[in-house]
């Protein structure tokens, strides 16, 4: 029915791996929760495919590496990856419940393109307790580059998108007017780790969204980050005048990165 978010990456052995994740009918809700699936809706899963080259891909078997019947998680989506120094790869994702409510994060392990057994975490990351109390929804791991104050010690950026509701909320007429982000309209921050410890992650923006669109509904989203020898590509999602949401684009020269990091 849809397909959204997905990770490219070549392996050790040369290999290409695609993860995506799509919106499938034919998946039934757990009898319990069953009367909450919308018509005309699907339950998201995601998949991986794996080939010698790109354009093999295109004819690669499908394979469901994560897919959940419990219904605090029931859809799993928007999988990116993030290897760590020991060789452990990364599948993070972002899950919603049977009922749409939030936007949370998650992560498991992958080996040999197979997820490892109970290596699924659903809480490394919790929703915030101010503007994105219904959505926390990491969307890139990112290792600062280790140069200049951060030469002896290892610190990895965790961007996400956040809001304070999934439904667009009113305001009082004479409440200050702030960006709150909503089900497709999500803002944007950033939090982070040291020396790859996920199970303590602190929040940059604790009160606040650090990406706001200047135009439109402000929405400002899925950021992810590319580290080139040239310098570091960053696209996100970012809401226009008209309201469209194009994928935007900005690169900075690893000759300007260095002296910000002195």
């Amino acid at each position: 029915m849809s397909i959204e978010g997905a990770a490219l990456r070549q392996t050790a052995e040369g290999l290409f791996e695609l993860y995506i994740s799509s919106e499938k009918t034919g998946i039934d809700y757990p009898t319990s929760v069953k009367g909450f699936l919308k018509h005309g809706t699907g339950v998201w899963t995601i998949e991986r495919l794996e080939a010698k080259t790109i354009e093999e891909l295109a004819r690669a078997p499908l394979q469901t590496v994560l897919e959940s019947e419990d219904p605090q998680f029931l859809h799993v989506k928007d999988p990116f990856l993030y290897e760590r120094s020991s060789g452990d790869l990364m599948l993070f994702y972002c899950t919603h419940p049977f009922c749409w409510t939030s936007s949370n994060s998650a992560y498991a392990l992958m080996r040999d393109g197979e997820l490892v057994a109970d290596s699924q975490v659903f809480d490394f990351f919790r929703r915030g307790t101010t503007w994105d109390v219904a959505m926390t929804r990491a969307t890139c791991v990112f290792d600062v580059p280790q140069t200049g104050r951060f030469r002896n010690r290892k610190v990895s950026l965790i961007f996400y998108d956040g809001g304070e509701s999934i439904r667009e909320l009113g305001e009082h007429q004479t409440a200050i007017n702030r960006p709150r982000g909503y089900s497709c309209e999500e803002i944007g921050g950033v939090a982070y780790i040291v020396d790859g410890d996920f199970s303590r992650v602190h929040r940059l923006s604790k009160y606040q969204p650090l990406m706001v669109s200047p135009w439109g509904t402000g929405c400002s989203r899925y950021v992810d980050v590319l580290a080139t020898k040239d310098g570091m590509i960053t696209t996100w999602q970012q809401s226009q005048k008209d309201s469209s949401q194009p994928l935007v684009m900005n690169f900075v020269e690893s000759g300007r990165i260095r002296p910000l990091l002195a």
